[in-house]
């Protein structure tokens, strides 16, 4: 990672692309400076763990803050396929980024490096995208999911931060309360009442992370896969699909688009992980089936007739039995 800032920062007089072979190839000649110089900081950032001194006079939060920012699009920039390299990508990867932080560090943070705002910015001033697809009635931004909460190869458990504008006007009021009495039972390390509160606060849905050294109240949500039906775990490749989405999932930060609830109040969504689509994901390594029933777009069975063609995944088996009829033939 560190040479691939280092070469477009070395290029800031051209904008480059950094291809998979490592090659550099220049692309444009004018706004280079602009997404080099973020690659600077950033390549900076990960030698001295520094972040520009002249941001504060840009931004409103303390330094502490901005070095948890660095962090995170550092993190970002390394997991980035392909990585950013026009002004409009730039500004792109540090809105969705740092979605859930002030908007006016935000936008001070585009202006510090000179980039685009007018269109994502109002994104982020909702807390909501300006074009979902058909369907969706809301967007979440995950904290980083535990790959070993994944139950199966379509379903997994997330949490969002109760910070999101979304989730900060619905938190039931008894949630509010065990977190604050929680908060100073710590504090007094009366541990034993700590726990129990923790416990009716689980019970109600919600959750204490500890995240970057802060404890965040965060609300679970239950997640279906939509469009999907991967093996049940006593089917062949059941197993290797829950390893494949737990693999896929674990450690980030997902965005989350929800179409609705299941019959089992699961929020039936479809999963994005650093630009990745899990459900294509799924699909194309043969560990899941296309649910025809739910889900009728094209691109989705294209992805199991290539996966089919080439016998990947379950489709090493002659004839592969449906999950939801095997579910039928085992209710009980």
């Amino acid at each position: 990672m560190g040479n691939a800032l280092r070469l477009l920062y070395e290029k800031s007089l051209e904008a480059v692309v950094i291809t998979e072979g490592g090659s550099v190839e220049p692309r444009y000649t004018t706004t280079a400076p602009r997404v080099s110089a973020l690659a600077r900081d950033l390549l900076n950032f990960e030698r001295t763990s520094l972040v520009p001194e002249d941001l504060t006079q840009h931004v409103v939060s303390s330094r502490k803050a901005q070095v948890k920012w660095y962090g995170k699009l550092l993190q970002a920039w390394k997991e980035a396929k392909p990585r950013p390299k026009t002004p409009e990508e730039v500004a792109r990867l540090i809105v969705e980024t740092l979605s859930r932080h002030q908007k006016a560090d935000v936008e001070g943070l585009l202006e510090f490096y000179d980039l685009p705002h007018p269109t994502i910015f109002e994104e982020i001033s909702t807390g909501v995208p300006i074009r979902l697809p058909e369907g969706v009635k809301f967007e979440m931004h995950t904290l980083p999911v535990d790959g070993n909460t994944v139950p199966d190869g379509d379903g997994l458990n997330v949490y969002v931060n109760t910070d999101d504008p979304r989730e900060s006007s619905n938190i039931p009021r008894a949630v509010l309360m065990a977190a604050v009495r929680r908060s100073k039972a710590r504090a007094k390390k009366n541990y034993a009442r700590a726990d129990e509160l923790r416990e009716k606060i689980i019970e109600s849905g919600y959750q204490v992370i500890d995240f970057q050294n802060e404890e965040i109240l965060a609300r679970k949500y239950r997640i279906r896969l939509r469009g999907i039906d991967a093996p049940e775990m006593s089917m062949p490749f059941g197993k290797e699909a829950k390893e494949e989405l737990a693999k896929l999932v674990h450690g980030k930060c997902l965005r989350v688009l929800a179409y609705g609830e299941d019959q089992y109040g699961r929020c039936v969504a479809d999963i994005y992980c650093n630009g990745i689509f899990a459900q294509e994901v799924m699909l194309k390594k043969g560990l899941a089936w296309h649910y025809v029933a739910y889900d009728r777009r094209v691109e989705f069975a294209t992805w199991q007739k290539e996966a089919r063609a080439k016998r990947t995944g379950l489709w090493v088996q002659s004839n592969p039995e449906k999950p939801w009829e095997w579910r039928k033939k085992n209710k009980q």
